[in-house]
């Protein structure tokens, strides 16, 4: 069987991580492909995953439109001679489109219902969607998912980033932190260039809590371009990771996350690390199925949450259960049914 992964976001390479190496371990021939947007490339060569970069990331509105239409037209070069069985994606915008008008069918990872024109663009042409169960099917049918099509999972997409899980307990010492304090916060800025969020890249929801955790605990950043780093520079107790890195073992090893994203919020959730969601958008499902769990915290207020952290970081013993379906099986399960549906 042949199959075509593509991925267009950093969180994406750990997601599809195991499902292409099991793919791959059972002789199925993967073509990935990987837009050349922040970490992509490096943490696909960080984990040895074969791929082709096709297409980079727009800015602006006018450049995200033109962006997508070279890319479409890059991946339609690629695939269109490859008898594809089947096509999986997590929030590409643009494979969904190539796959339908290919005739491949489509495998779809959904977790984020605000996304108002990715969903749009993509829900509808999809042959099956799979998503956390929190989300409302109705959103989705609004965007043109056919409701036949949705498969629904209790648990978030992050669950896939754990499935080989090795904790390295001297993550720290490995990249050689200056800790000045016994406690460290582990903090992610926002996705300010995403099209569904309206933010500045040149500033952080991030900065004026930094301003005050500092005196108390190492601050760890991670930045998602260089732009962000740049907000972080030069201030005491703060240092900015380079990634590649193992974000699971910093969550793991981390007194307390603090993020203005989603995914990392999420893994700390997985993890039973405190965390902190200061997302500036609308709260997604996703979150709140953590937040409805005990397992997330989250507000927009600098001092709610400035105070939340200093009580995290003096009492983090805070284990609750938590029982989920598995997805990795959801997926790979759903690929061989379709591919084999093609035939």
């Amino acid at each position: 069987m042949k199959i075509w992964i593509d991925i267009s976001n950093a969180p994406h390479v750990r997601f599809f991580r195991d499902v292409i190496k099991y793919l791959e371990d059972e002789g199925e021939d993967v073509i990935v492909t990987a837009r050349d947007f922040g970490d992509i490339h490096r943490l696909m060569e960080t984990y040895n995953i074969d791929f082709t970069s096709v297409g980079k990331h727009g800015v602006s509105l006018y450049d995200k439109l033109k962006s997508s239409n070279e890319r479409i037209e890059g991946l339609l070069d690629i695939i269109h001679n490859e008898r594809v069985d089947v096509a999986l994606s997590k929030h590409s915008i643009e494979l969904p489109r190539v796959a339908f008008g290919l005739g491949i069918p489509s495998l779809f990872v959904l977790d984020n219902e605000h996304a108002l024109a990715a969903n749009k663009l993509t829900l509808p042409l999809c042959d099956r969607i799979i998503t956390p169960r929190i989300i409302d099917m109705w959103k989705l049918m609004k965007f043109g998912a056919d409701p036949n099509s949705i498969l629904s999972y209790n648990g978030t997409s992050e669950l896939m980033h754990f499935k080989n899980f090795k904790y390295n307990t001297n993550i720290f010492e490995d990249l050689e932190l200056d800790l000045k304090h016994s406690k460290t916060i582990l903090m992610r800025p926002e996705p300010s260039l995403a099209s569904y969020l309206d933010t500045d890249c040149h500033k952080s929801v991030l900065s004026p809590i930094v301003d005050v955790l500092k005196e108390y605990a190492n601050i760890l950043v991670l930045p998602r371009f260089k732009e962000q780093a740049k907000i972080f520079e030069d201030i005491d107790n703060v240092t900015i990771l380079k990634p590649p890195v193992d974000t699971s073992s910093l969550i793991k090893r981390s007194d307390l996350v603090i993020g203005a994203g989603g995914t990392m919020n999420r893994e700390a959730a997985i993890l039973q690390t405190p965390v902190i969601s200061c997302y500036p958008g609308e709260t997604l499902s996703v979150d709140q199925y953590y937040i409805n769990k005990g397992l997330m915290y989250r507000s927009n207020d600098i001092n709610e949450v400035t105070q939340k952290a200093l009580e995290f970081i003096v009492n983090n013993n805070h284990e609750i259960e938590l029982k989920t379906d598995d997805l990795f099986s959801l997926i790979i399960e759903n690929i061989y049914d379709l591919g084999n549906s093609n035939k």
